[in-house]
């Protein structure tokens, strides 16, 4: 089992850039798949990207070229950058550890709010 804390989120403008951080404890990050969801208000959970324990990433089409997932396994931390954000990507954004196989353990959240 591991414990996710989220952190980073805030009101930015459009256009604006934000750094969201899921910091890990209780279990070796290291063996962790990463992943960052989110969830807008009235609408269902939604993958938005994933880091695997060997360092591969993948985006929903809504993100790829604006956001970048990554991970510091000496930091037990995994970061999500957005840049030119969009008010469609106001969301509470959640990350998920997880091991092959197994299920895995979610943060609280972060609330990220772009709006002029």
């Amino acid at each position: 089992q591991v414990q996710l804390v989220e952190s980073g989120g805030g009101l930015v403008q459009p256009g604006g850039s934000l750094r969201l951080s899921c910091a890990a404890s209780g279990s070796i990050f290291r063996n962790y798949h990463i992943t960052w969801y989110r969830q807008a208000p009235g609408k269902q959970r939604e993958w938005v990207a994933v880091i695997t324990v060997g360092g591969n990433t993948n985006y929903v089409d809504s993100v790829k070229d604006r956001f970048t997932i990554s991970r510091d396994n000496a930091k037990n931390t995994a970061y999500l950058q957005m840049n030119s954000l969009k008010p469609e990507d106001t969301a509470v954004y959640y990350c998920y550890g997880y091991r092959t196989g197994s299920s895995g353990d979610w943060g609280q959240g972060t609330q990220v709010t772009v709006s002029s």
